[in-house]
Formats: structure tokens, C-alpha cells, sequence
């Protein structure tokens, strides 16, 4: 999953990784937003991956997170960044560019 897999299939590993701090909802909005997009949009073409920074809080600065929620499209690079509860939708699918590739 991590690593080693980067640069098999160009073009067709996707990855977006959701920050998120615990259950509030503005953080269960987010995930079920992200879920229905790719769902609608992208289906089957993206690996979602759900961070809670409150159990991992080191990982916030790791990978350089100062706003949650925090949607991050890890693959294909560039990498994308929008922050949110992703409810709206068209700035999703255009900043990330969802369904583009």
C-alpha cells in the first residue's frame, strides 16, 4: 500500500487520504461527502484513506496538515490539498481534479 507500488500502472493508482480529528461531524460530513463524490464521480478509481490526527497527532506535522478536515490527493502527483467538509462539490471535483484523469 505504501511505497514501493508508487510507479506501477502510470495512471492508474489513485489515492486521496482524508484528515480528520476524531468523530465531530464536521469530520463525518467530510468522509460521507468524499465517499458519495468518488462514488458518483470516480467509482472504483480512487483508495480512500481515513487519518485521525487525534489518535496520530504527529502526523499533522509529518505531512504538513493545519486545518481539518483536510482532503489530500496523494496520487497521481501533483499532490492536491482542499480543506473542508467538502460539501461543495464542484470545487472537489475541480481542485483535485476528480474524475479528470
Amino acid at each position: 500500500m505504501v511505497g514501493e507500488t508508487m510507479t506501477e500502472e502510470p495512471g492508474k493508482r489513485r489515492k486521496l487520504i482524508l484528515y480528520v480529528a476524531g468523530q465531530t461531524p464536521k469530520s463525518l460530513t467530510a468522509i460521507a461527502n468524499l465517499e458519495r463524490i468518488c462514488a458518483e464521480k470516480a467509482p472504483g478509481q480512487y483508495e480512500i484513506e481515513v487519518v485521525d490526527l487525534k489518535k496520530s497527532p504527529h502526523l499533522a506535522k509529518e505531512h504538513s496538515i493545519v486545518a481539518i478536515p483536510t482532503l489530500v490527493r496523494e496520487l497521481p502527483v501533483p499532490i492536491r490539498k482542499i480543506i473542508g467538509d467538502l460539501s461543495d462539490e464542484q470545487k472537489v471535483l475541480v481542485h483535485l481534479k476528480i474524475g479528470d484523469e
